[in-house]
């Protein structure tokens, strides 16, 4: 039973997530924190990092990360195959589709329309790490609880990012050193 959860549960995912990793964020977490309850927001945040670090997309590395949690090996191979099924289906039908009607004025405002949607859940994805980060997994952002050394790690990797156009290995592999001599200090 929990591999056909486990299964249907990406098939939603990658069914439903538009525009990249980034994009599926709030879908994976509404499926596995809200739904099922197989992550806590903690965890949720843990599978973030873990699927940024790892090579390949972040559906793809969060699904095998749940599977793995949740089944072992088995869950983690069902979870994966749940999450690529619609989009190796609906590639293959997009592109029949395009290289046929490509030069119809309409497919170009289908693919323009899409856009504000995939910005729309960029931002909400992003504001949940943000605020699991910044003030734990409690749910309530208040100025008291703010984690200030996580922002001012925050505000140097985004410096670091778009000022100097840092590599953002290098800006991840500095936060984590920046985290971890927080944490020999006692400090965070």
């Amino acid at each position: 039973m929990i591999y056909l959860q486990l299964f249907l549960s990406f098939l939603k995912i990658g069914l439903f997530s538009f525009g990249g990793g980034y994009a599926a964020l709030p879908l994976i977490q509404g499926q596995v924190v809200t739904a099922h309850g197989w992550l806590s927001a903690s965890e949720f945040t843990d599978l973030i990092t873990i699927s940024q670090m790892t090579p390949g997309p972040i559906a793809i590395n969060g699904a095998t990360f749940v599977g793995i949690k949740i089944a072992g090996l088995p869950g983690a191979f069902v979870a994966t195959l749940g999450c690529i099924t619609p989009s190796c289906i609906i590639v293959t039908l997009l592109a029949w589709l395009y290289m046929k009607y490509r030069n119809l004025s309409a497919m170009q405002l289908i693919l323009t329309s899409l856009r504000p949607a995939v910005v729309a859940m960029i931002a909400s994805a992003g504001i949940t790490i943000l605020t699991t980060a910044f003030w734990s997994s409690q749910g309530t952002v208040q100025l008291a609880t703010t984690n200030w050394y996580l922002v001012g790690i925050f505000v140097i990797c985004l410096i670091l990012l778009q000022k100097y156009k840092l590599n953002p290995i290098w800006v991840m592999l500095l936060a984590g050193v920046m985290k971890l001599g927080l944490a020999i200090l006692g400090i965070a």
